[in-house]
């Protein structure tokens, strides 16, 4: 996994190791035998949108126009999944995730995400003191607390949904809401430094129908997930400075 900074600067690696991975476990989980089959994809193939658009179905991520590589591999792996399903026999189940975050993912070395990265920059300064963010802070996002995301992927393999699926919090928060959030639950008063940085698309605002069809709905809002989170990512701070 990795955030922004990876994603921008390892572009020959993602496309190279993402390929040669969903080549090789497609091809075989279908020569296994595997009935049935998922494939994490990502709302990284969507296009760059603006806060406020009306949001959009899996189906209009074509035509295709990712701002990162990452989507774009995504999307070849997504159309080589549905081929073996059409071809092989294998029943294949696609989830483009949102912004997945909470306790026991990566939190430091940069391939973070911004989650985890806020909490960890909030968990390193004290009361009153300053963190750096990439960007002025106003790019939209939608953040989606692991319990749902696991939730949604179980639901989504026992259903009989072809084709990609959105999963992701119908709750879209700006970065600096996020900063807000994580120094409402850490207690702390936060000022930001806004810093040159990829910042990525300004905004993606995507359609849930699909999985709502299975009667899935975020249950964590942005606080609730950041509450389990934080103080997770802040023990990790305070076992390394040991």
């Amino acid at each position: 996994m990795g955030g922004m900074g990876f994603i921008h600067s390892a572009e020959c690696e993602i496309m190279h190791n993402s390929a040669l991975i969903n080549i090789h476990m497609t091809k075989n989980a279908s020569q296994l035998g595997i009935p049935r089959y998922f494939f994490s994809s990502s709302v990284c193939v969507d296009r760059d949108m603006q806060p406020g658009e009306p949001e959009m179905s899996e189906a209009e991520a074509i035509p295709a126009n990712p701002d990162n590589e990452y989507g774009w591999e995504k999307l070849y792996a997504e159309r080589m999944a549905m081929a073996y399903e059409r071809n092989r026999g294998m029943q294949v189940r696609i989830a483009r995730f949102q912004n997945c975050y909470g306790p026991e993912g990566t939190w430091r070395g940069g391939r973070e995400k911004a989650p985890a990265a806020i909490c960890r920059k909030v968990a390193e300064i004290e009361d009153g003191g300053t963190i750096e963010v990439w960007g002025d802070g106003s790019a939209i996002r939608s953040y989606t607390y692991v319990d749902d995301m696991v939730e949604g992927i179980y639901m989504l393999m026992q259903s009989d949904l072809h084709g990609a699926v959105n999963i992701g919090s119908p709750q879209y928060v700006s970065v600096n809401e996020l900063v807000e959030a994580v120094a409402e639950v850490a207690g702390k008063k936060v000022h930001v430094r806004h810093v040159a940085g990829p910042v990525g698309v300004h905004s993606r605002n995507f359609s849930n129908a699909r999985i709502y069809s299975l009667g899935w709905q975020a249950q964590f809002s942005l606080l609730d997930g950041i509450a389990c989170t934080y103080p997770w990512v802040e023990a990790q701070v305070q076992t390394f400075r040991i």
